[in-house]
């Protein structure tokens, strides 16, 4: 059976069904309808907002279309504000690790596209992945994205045994407590095998919620041709029990304007079907160059800076109570602006390619675009200064998906704006961590104001005690505590 057979009878039952949950023209229709809003109808929406509920799509057209510049900056504002009631001000930190870059597909602004002569394809040994996990402890990472092509040499099996690698590896204090998984959509079966291995979040793009456009990047007779058997594949993940699921659009495949709203719509129809469990993190990222692929040079839709930031307010309002991922294809002067209007996870020290990590450290080698250009090619420790000097504190904190904090659970504190209460201490910990065993001294110096800040603002709750006594214990050599 060849690769793509394996999927057919799963693709012919998607094929059945006579529409899916996300309908281009009422989309269009929505944001038309509200062409250059009142200020009136603006504010009456962020009214709605400050309550920290999720928007409907209507509302969602409003803030889209506004073009007023003074409650555009109130949109700012009150995304900022929402972000810190949820989540406080802490920003979660990650790094990708890319298992393989070998791939059946042939997506036309991909790197990693089968046609694509100029890529040296290779997929990590056990051994090499050790190698790249240990390089990445070394340097103070505790959280990881796996990211693999869409290949038969990465198959189900392959990928836990890849998951199990991961967390085997110890270096000094420091180990991987949380790996997330980037990967093609599965099967119900296959994807409880992962969560059987203990995997984090499981994130699937659908890159263009646009029908016509998804068509003509993602060529047929391809795995990746297949919209729905992607849309739907968070309705599986749930299936299996992996409750824990990130979302995203490659900005700049269709109008930023429609993938807004097609990411909402994917969360109501989430939310309506799992008991209102949404995705715990929806992404964003931009179309960047990549090795040996024209199309991403020139991108028809690109999203200039401007509506960048615009877009990224707007999802912190339609969806207050979700992580918002910033990743390094962005350069660091873009990230700075964005990550006050609602970010609450980047990535940082990240290295792209297959074994970029070894690399890195043995050669000072960065590879120049590989799947995609990243804007943000800082060290981990540089990007933990800026977060201290930015008066938020970098987490590392992996609790809430060893305590089962995921799904129905995590939504529920979410959206009561609870999880913070969670959040900062943690934070703290996991701050304290980095500072003894990692940072650099101009690090420690940033980071031990931030923390000794963060700490006070407890006094006189009934936690204080505990994150003090933490606090000692972790100098005292103990590591791994959180709440």
């Amino acid at each position: 059976m060849n690769f793509l057979a394996k999927y057919e009878k799963e693709f012919a039952e998607y094929d059945k069904l006579s529409h899916d949950f996300i309908d281009d023209d009422k989309i269009w229709v929505q944001l038309n309808k509200w062409h250059n809003p009142s200020p009136a109808d603006v504010r009456q929406v962020l009214k709605k907002a400050e309550q920290c509920i999720r928007l409907e799509p209507e509302e969602t057209a409003i803030l889209i279309q506004n073009q007023d510049p003074a409650t555009i900056q109130e949109m700012y504002q009150l995304a900022h504000q929402l972000k810190e009631e949820v989540y406080g001000d802490r920003i979660v930190l990650f790094a990708p690790l890319y298992i393989s870059d070998e791939c059946a597909n042939n997506c036309v602004y991909c790197g990693f596209r089968s046609s694509n002569k100029a890529m040296h394809r290779k997929t990590l040994s056990m051994d090499e992945i050790e190698q790249e996990v240990r390089c990445m402890i070394e340097e103070g990472q505790k959280r990881t994205v796996l990211v693999y092509g869409e290949s038969p040499a990465t198959d189900i099996d392959f990928m836990c045994d890849t998951v199990k690698k991961v967390y085997s590896v110890k270096a000094g204090h420091g180990a991987i407590r949380r790996a997330n998984i980037n990967c093609a959509p599965l099967t119900v079966a296959e994807l409880a095998k992962l969560k059987e291995v203990g995997i984090g979040t499981f994130q699937v793009f659908q890159e263009t919620y646009h029908h016509d456009t998804y068509r003509t990047v993602h060529p047929q007779g391809t795995i990746k041709g297949h919209y729905r058997w992607r849309l739907y594949c968070m309705d599986r993940a749930q299936q299996a029990g992996v409750d824990d699921n990130g979302i995203g659009v490659l900005f700049g495949l269709y109008d930023w304007r429609f993938e807004v709203m097609g990411l909402l719509y994917h969360t109501i129809h989430l939310e309506e079907t799992f008991n209102g469990v949404g995705p715990h993190t929806i992404s964003f990222p931009r179309i960047m160059p990549a090795t040996g692929t024209p199309y991403s040079e020139r991108p028809r839709y690109t999203v200039s800076d401007a509506d960048y930031k615009k877009l990224v307010a707007i999802l912190r309002l339609s969806v207050p109570y979700t992580g918002l991922i910033c990743t390094a294809r962005e350069p660091d002067h873009v990230r700075r602006e964005v990550i006050p209007l609602g970010v609450s996870q980047i990535d940082a020290g990240t290295r792209i390619g297959v074994g970029a990590y070894a690399k890195s450290k043995s050669a000072n080698q960065l590879p120049d675009k590989e799947q995609f250009t990243i804007g943000d090619s800082r060290s981990l420790d540089d990007v933990v200064a800026e977060i201290c000097d930015m008066h938020c504190i970098p987490s590392f904190c992996t609790a809430c998906y060893r305590l089962g904090r995921t799904g129905e659970q995590f939504m529920k504190v979410a959206k009561s704006r609870f999880v913070h209460n969670y959040c900062i201490p943690n934070a703290i910990f996991t701050l304290k961590e980095y500072l003894l065993d990692y940072a650099s001294d101009a690090t420690k110096q940033h980071g031990t104001a931030v923390l000794n800040r963060h700490v006070e603002q407890f006094k006189g709750d009934p936690v204080y005690e505990t994150i003090r006594t933490n606090l000692q214990r972790l100098e005292n050599g103990e590591r791994d505590l959180y709440l």
